[in-house]
């Protein structure tokens, strides 16, 4: 199919010879990207087209310090790129091998790669490549991204190597050291070098929820082997332990992303409040009092905008009234109250400088339960540590106070179990680990042995008598 390609390209250039062509090479990538797909059709995927692409671009170039042959070596046999963590799709490199000069194909798979890298980088548009700032990133090393303690403990692999460095401050919340300083900086300086080139092209990327303006999916940028990593060989093994009942030993995929919070990097009360009105206007109570529970923002600071704002003479009571009503709550003091997409959730904190933003948990609830009351003993507020993890399901209700202070970034893992979300299509009870369904469970207990007692009074004075 290749082959085939090329061949089209050659006769493409033939045609172009002598014409007056358009120069720009952006313009002319465009144009001929436009006819090998056009060409190709469906029978070859997108990234192929953009292989031979460049093969052409580059070979065709007068300026390039390398060279490659204009015709490709059918005789030799590439290299596979697979493993590597390379700025394009490996199948190009193993294509473009074909391409390189006779003296480059006896030299090691890394030295090509790093040729074919150069030569590359020279044709792509600047604006149009985010290039890593940290390789060492990109790919798992323990020793270097975890504490001593921690790497140890996974490594025995046992309940009590885990619970020699966790510490439980309420029941199904777990926290432990986790990462190291030098990690956290690498992390935090790949994030903001991203944050640069999206302003710098000004594109719009996904942000990890639609209440924070502030964050990246880690995915976006070629995290995405390194994180499965981290839930395969480190958090599941926990999990297993931990979190049996949902899904824990079959963690099969993550969303992974970090979030910013700072005293400019909140979300816009505005726009909760916005979100809001336009729920009550619609007069739905269960998606009003949903939004209410699910808000990205603590209720006191929308309180106060409120207040401070003037935006009370245009609202009616009865809204007023619901907000003040879920505000004075003991069990909703703050936003940011929701769970989570997934079964288990790592949060680490990465840094920086900062005050508050302590999470605060509310128990752990399955969906027909997630806006029930809060029993005292569920109430937990923990401080964050840089370097240190929280590990908990996904359905443990929480959020996040403000960040009074500085700048606060987190990592985030949603793990997730298909096998568990297929099975809890057919389940109905969820005593194992819903702390309501599991007071609903004993309190029918308590009500049947009652009601056993009471027959069997009266049957003993109906004996008597």
């Amino acid at each position: 199919m290749k082959d085939s390609i090329c061949e089209y390209l050659n006769l493409v250039m033939r045609e172009g010879e002598g014409k007056k062509r358009n120069r720009n090479p952006r313009f002319q990538l465009g144009l001929l990207g436009w006819r090998v797909v056009r060409f190709v059709g469906a029978r070859v995927r997108c990234f192929e087209s953009f292989d031979v692409l460049y093969m052409w671009h580059v070979s065709k170039s007068r300026y390039a310090n390398q060279r490659l042959r204009l015709n490709p070596n059918t005789d030799h046999k590439p290299d596979c790129y697979d493993d590597l963590q390379l700025e394009f799709n490996p199948s190009l490199y193993s294509s473009l091998e074909r391409y390189l000069p006779p003296s480059m194909l006896g030299v090691s798979r890394d030295a090509k790669a790093q040729y074919m890298r150069d030569i590359l980088a020279k044709y792509l548009p600047e604006g149009e490549r985010t290039r890593p700032l940290h390789r060492e990133l990109y790919d798992m090393h323990p020793t270097s991204f975890f504490v001593p303690s921690f790497l140890k403990a996974v490594t025995a692999n046992t309940e009590e190597s885990f619970r020699s460095i966790i510490a439980e401050p309420s029941p199904g919340v777990y926290t432990f050291e986790m990462l190291q300083p030098h990690f956290c900086e690498l992390l935090l300086s790949e994030v903001e070098n991203f944050e640069r080139w999206v302003q710098e092209v000004k594109l719009r990327i996904m942000r990890p929820n639609t209440m924070n303006k502030f964050g990246a999916v880690l995915d976006d940028f070629g995290l995405e082997a390194m994180l499965d990593k981290l839930m395969d060989d480190f958090i599941r093994p926990i999990s297993r332990v931990f979190f049996p009942e949902v899904g824990g030993a079959t963690l099969d995929s993550h969303h992974g992303f970090v979030v910013e919070y700072g005293k400019d990097r909140d979300v816009d009360l505005g726009r909760c409040l916005s979100l809001l009105w336009m729920v009550w206007g619609k007069r739905n109570k269960r998606i009003f009092v949903e939004k209410l529970m699910r808000a990205f923002q603590i209720w006191e600071n929308l309180w106060e905008f409120l207040v401070t704002s003037g935006r009370w003479g245009n609202l009616p009571w009865g809204f007023v009234e619901k907000v003040e009503r879920y505000l004075t709550l003991n069990r909703f003091t703050s936003v940011g109250f929701h769970v989570d997409d997934s079964e288990v959730t790592l949060n680490v904190c990465l840094g920086k400088q900062f005050s508050g933003g302590q999470l605060f948990f509310r128990g752990i609830r399955c969906d027909k339960h997630v806006n029930t009351e809060t029993q005292p003993e569920e109430f937990l507020e923990y401080s964050h540590v840089p370097g240190q993890a929280a590990l908990h399901r996904g359905r443990h209700r929480h959020g996040a106070r403000a960040t009074t202070s500085g700048h606060r970034i987190n990592l985030l893992l949603w793990c997730r179990s298909s096998a568990f979300r297929e099975l809890k299509k057919y389940q109905k009870d969820f005593s194992s680990w819903c702390g309501e369904c599991q007071r609903e469970k004993k309190e029918r207990q308590r009500q049947s042995v009652a009601a056993t007692k009471l027959e069997l009074l009266r049957r003993e004075g109906e004996s008597m008598t």
